[in-house]
């Protein structure tokens, strides 16, 4: 089966959802002596991440990772669904659907590795970072020239927004002031 050229879903997108790790970070875990398990984020993909909420967009994480660190980074960038510890990813997919009246085609998934898989199959933009596994790249619409927690998830808002011409609306509105 051919893949559809992403471009031409990029209008149809009022919905991003985004893995953790392996996407907003890099699926490295450093783990101190207290055994909490850090983990870095890309600035940049957190600027896109606010901008996305400030244009109207919904934003949500589905992470099977459990850390409240994770979650106080997210609420503090404005996204406010965010499920952490799901392991059967396509269960809170569908309450958020439910909760919100979301369409799966009008959503862009972002995911890195198998629990990503049976999401992706119903989103009408799957994605994926450059490092993603195999079979997760094999299913993506769109494949991301940038790793995870290196900018993957800024790649993609980056270019919805600006395909609907709100990226920089904020800014540009702020710079007339």
């Amino acid at each position: 089966m051919e893949k559809k050229n992403y471009k031409e879903v990029l209008n149809q997108i009022t919905t991003f959802i985004f893995d953790v790790d392996g996407v907003l970070t890099n699926a490295g875990i450093q783990i101190n002596t207290n055994g909490e398990m850090l983990r870095t984020m890309n600035t940049k993909d957190g600027y896109a991440l606010k901008t996305a909420i400030e244009q109207g967009y919904n934003v949500c994480i589905i992470s099977g990772g459990k850390n409240e660190g994770v979650r106080a980074r997210l609420k503090g960038l404005g996204i406010t669904d965010i499920y952490l510890g799901a392991h059967e990813k396509i269960e809170q997919l569908d309450e958020y659907f439910d909760i919100y009246n979301i369409k799966p085609e009008n959503v862009l998934y972002m995911g890195d590795d198998i629990p990503d898989y049976p999401v992706m199959k119903i989103v009408g933009l799957p994605c994926c970072p450059q490092d993603a596994v195999k079979e997760i790249k094999e299913v993506a619409t769109y494949i991301s020239h940038k790793n995870g927690g290196k900018g993957c998830v800024r790649d993609v808002i980056e270019q919805v927004l600006k395909v609907q011409g709100k990226w920089m609306k904020s800014f540009s509105a702020r710079l007339s002031d």
